[in-house]
């Protein structure tokens, strides 16, 4: 697999050229300062591409060209954001940039509540308590209906947290679920949290696939023209919360997505540590039934905790081979499938990966890394990574 890096552009406290000490093969990176449903234009494109470049390195996977919201809920801008986002595509095919990922989550991208808790070994990582998202959800949202979501048991656990809390712990609360993808949506107040919800009160699971599927229908045409892989990532964590709709967050999601529109352009991203919340979920299984449709993996590995509900466990980032994924069976999956494009001399026969989700550690510790992107912690998960792909490689 090609050993990439997740990179959020000039922005990004770790300077490209220290990657190469860590070894990485490619870089994952996309236009964050453009809003969804806007156009990423060839000189956009072309000046992330040299910034890349200059520094001995290639655009390897963009991660996400977003799909807006509007084109989810299939709002009035819907139009206007699909003709951007195939414009979008036909300029990455240009610039000679052939994989894509997005996801179909309502509103945020990851929840955690905690996004540095303290570990034993003395470093930290993110961690999702259902307990605590209970209390941003009943006590300091107010979402209405929340209570329907709750046992009566929860709903009291949740009222007397609250109450034990500080003003500053509910705030730090409140901005730690906000945070999804890093950089984005740090700045969301619970106001704007309500009025998104809102655009989602009429829309059930069924009908968010349905729209996942429109979506497809119009843009893999254009991505299978150009040569294009576009690949899905899971909801994270896999459970609706919020009352939203959830439908990427398990094997079956996945397959009844791939079979609905049969494109070669029309893919998934295999994401072990979303996935792998889910009690059942085999990445095995993953690559065996859908191997030839995976165009990217985030290896990370997460790992349940005891808490309130077992359908929406508690888990923590776990280290990246100390989790409940199976990452030595899972590589050996994915290398397997590498082996049978090869035979089969498909082009695409290497398939892009990242460590994903890192623990902060060393000198990560105080810093202001993105919360999940450290350097330390995900050059250690790379190094284990590749000494599992490097044994197999010698067998």
């Amino acid at each position: 697999m090609k050993q990439c890096w997740r990179w959020f552009g000039p922005a990004d406290k770790i300077a490209l050229p220290d990657l190469h000490q860590v070894g990485v093969q490619g870089i994952v990176s996309a236009l964050h300062d453009i809003l969804p449903g806007a156009l990423w234009t060839p000189e956009a494109i072309r000046q992330r591409q040299d910034m890349l470049h200059q520094q001995g390195f290639d655009w390897t996977v963009v991660e996400s060209l977003p799909v807006s919201e509007s084109i989810k809920t299939q709002s009035p801008q819907m139009a206007d954001h699909l003709l951007a986002y195939k414009k979008s595509l036909r300029n990455l095919a240009a610039a000679g940039i052939s994989t894509i990922c997005y996801n179909f989550m309502p509103i945020l991208d990851w929840t955690r509540t905690e996004l540095r808790a303290k570990q034993p070994h003395g470093g930290t990582a993110m961690l999702f308590c259902f307990l605590d998202f209970a209390v941003f959800d009943l006590h300091i949202l107010q979402r209405d209906g929340a209570t329907a979501d709750y046992s009566q048991e929860l709903q009291e656990m949740a009222a007397q947290r609250f109450a034990d809390l500080t003003d500053a712990q509910r705030v730090a609360l409140q901005n730690n679920i906000v945070a999804g993808l890093p950089g984005s949506n740090d700045k969301w107040t619970t106001d704007d949290v309500r009025a998104h919800l809102a655009t989602y009160q009429d829309i059930s699971p069924t009908q968010l696939r349905q729209n996942l599927i429109d979506f497809l229908s119009e843009v893999c045409p254009v991505a299978e023209e150009l040569g294009l892989r576009l690949c899905c990532h899971p909801d994270d964590p896999p459970f609706s919360l919020l009352g939203l709709p959830r439908i990427m967050s398990s094997t079956d999601d996945y397959a009844h997505i791939l079979d609905a529109v049969p494109s070669p352009a029309n893919g998934a991203t295999l994401c072990t540590g979303s996935l792998g919340v889910a009690e059942g979920f085999d990445p095995v299984e993953f690559v065996s039934r859908l191997g030839d449709k995976i165009h990217f993996v985030h290896l990370r590995n997460t790992k349940r905790l005891p808490g309130s509900d077992r359908a929406r466990p508690d888990f923590f980032e776990a280290a990246h081979l100390e989790g409940d994924t199976d990452m030595v069976a899972t590589i050996k999956a994915l290398l397997a499938e590498e082996q049978r494009r090869k035979a089969a001399g498909r082009a695409d026969w290497e398939i892009p990966m990242r460590p994903d989700h890192g623990q902060e550690l060393l000198s990560d510790l105080g810093g202001d890394s993105m919360p999940g992107y450290p350097l330390i912690g995900r050059m250690r998960g790379l190094a284990e990574l590749r000494g599992i792909m490097a044994a197999f490689d010698a067998a």
